[in-house]
């Protein structure tokens, strides 16, 4: 059995400490990233949701202002993560009463040396805990749940979650 090379590991320094990745040798390019995060309430929840009657107000268009301005504040919340500006930011949301489900779906695009991930999922995580805290009067136990990255361009590879689920 022949032994496979592991590719080194970009954020440790030659000591094992952690340390940013040098992308300065990379050419920039359009990077596009789409990130998912749902959010589990009661039906009679999901539909004060879906009808604006949340008692701090409308949620879906404060989720989605709260998922953009997050995305621009990605690289200060993680630590290794890189300032990057942005060419685009949107959060899209859909309730499904029924399910007691809100889906919320980022889309994030930026010109750079390096990809958008951890910004259209850091979109998606505070717009999703943005949902929990404006309907925590009505429930408290709403979940956030299934935080994840849908799909990835524009670097050394591209990458598609294989089930939309």
């Amino acid at each position: 059995m022949s032994a496979v090379a592991e590719p080194p590991l970009t954020h440790l320094d030659e000591k094992g400490r952690a340390r940013m990745v040098d992308v300065g040798a990379k050419d920039a390019r359009e990077r596009v990233a789409r990130a998912r995060a749902r959010v589990r309430m009661s039906p009679p929840t999901a539909r004060a949701v879906e009808t604006g009657d949340a008692p701090k107000g409308e949620v879906l268009s404060t989720a989605r202002l709260a998922g953009i301005q997050a995305a621009k504040q990605a690289a200060q919340l993680i630590p290794l993560a890189h300032p990057i500006t942005l060419t685009f930011i949107d959060v899209s949301a859909s309730v499904d009463a029924e399910r007691g489900l809100v889906e919320l779906i980022s889309e994030v695009r930026a010109v750079d040396r390096t990809g958008v991930e951890m910004e259209a999922m850091t979109a998606c995580a505070v717009a999703a805990l943005t949902v929990y805290d404006m309907v925590k009067g009505i429930e408290r136990g709403v979940e956030v749940e299934q935080l994840v990255l849908l799909e990835k361009t524009g670097g050394r590879s591209d990458w598609r979650r294989d089930k939309d689920d």
